[in-house]
């Protein structure tokens, strides 16, 4: 298997097959990211796309599930994924879930029929970076698209059956502002019922725009207790059925997982827990975070 730059893929995915289709990612724009400011955007031919199968083939055998790489595959063409979907499929007839990290500007890019060809060809999880349902925070994001944009390409990927997961990252409205963005961003889930949520926190690391933002203090960070009170208020207002939610990445101020709505009092009870137990200090300060 051949990789080109640091690969990154979300925590639940650690025993997925990763295939690198994508070299660094297409936007490369976003406020807070400098996960690919070392790398020139580029894609990888469909000849060692069927080299780098025909080994983890000959290595794995059977497999059901495969996460493709780099930071937003999904920016492919239809006419460029589908290709690559059936040579999946051809030394891996039993597979299930070919899944990817997508940005709603992808979807953008894609018709319904492409959207209807790509899910029947195994194409139907997408890991999809919402952020935020907060316009405000969006906007400032830089993530090039809209909040408009979310909602109706969500609903485009449901008509389509393509499953998503969604991507939240708790305090990226900053000081002041986690319940108003809390609140939006609880509208966006229930309206577009994403199949699970992965939840991360904001982080400022040398190179990013809103780094420069907080030494320039044009952005003011929340809090540990704000980013905590956000999350909170984000799982009390779910109505969506039987979703898993994992607040366990490394970043965040506390582990949380759980499935909603049958262990909402269970995660409250954590957070409510951890804001007790955590000294007054910390909590009203805002933690350096060493990874994205």
């Amino acid at each position: 298997m051949k990789y080109t730059g640091t690969i990154y893929r979300p925590p639940i995915e650690a025993n997925t097959l990763l295939l690198q289709v994508t070299v660094g990612c297409a936007h490369n724009k976003c406020s807070y990211c400098t996960m690919y400011k070392d790398v020139r955007f580029s894609t990888k031919s469909l000849e060692q796309i069927e080299k780098d199968l025909q080994e983890a083939s000959e290595v794995y055998g059977d497999l059901r599930r495969i996460f493709l790489i780099n930071g937003d595959a999904f920016v492919l063409s239809a006419n460029r994924l589908k290709p690559i979907a059936k040579l999946i499929i051809k030394y891996f007839p039993n597979m299930e879930i070919i899944t990817m990290y997508a940005a709603i500007r992808n979807i953008m890019d894609k018709t319904d029929k492409e959207l209807e060809e790509l899910y029947n060809l195994r194409i139907n999880d997408l890991w999809v970076g919402l952020e935020t349902g907060h316009e405000e925070t969006l906007k400032n994001m830089n993530k090039g698209f809209t909040l408009k944009d979310s909602y109706e390409q969500l609903e485009r990927l449901n008509k389509a059956k393509i499953r998503h997961n969604g991507i939240l990252m708790l305090g990226s409205s900053g000081k002041g502002k986690g319940i108003e963005a809390a609140i939006d961003t609880v509208k966006l889930i229930n309206k577009t019922k994403p199949q699970l949520l992965g939840v991360t926190t904001l982080g400022f690391f040398d190179g990013s725009k809103i780094t420069e933002d907080v030494k320039n203090k044009t952005f003011i960070p929340a809090t540990e207790l704000e980013v905590l009170e956000e999350e909170k208020k984000i799982i009390e207002l779910i109505e969506v059925e039987d979703i898993p939610f994992y607040g366990s990445h490394p970043i965040n101020a506390t582990s949380i997982t759980g499935l909603l709505p049958r262990d909402k009092e269970k995660m409250i009870k954590i957070i409510d827990d951890s804001i007790k137990n955590t000294d007054e200090k910390l909590l009203n300060g805002v933690t350096k975070r060493n990874s994205l």
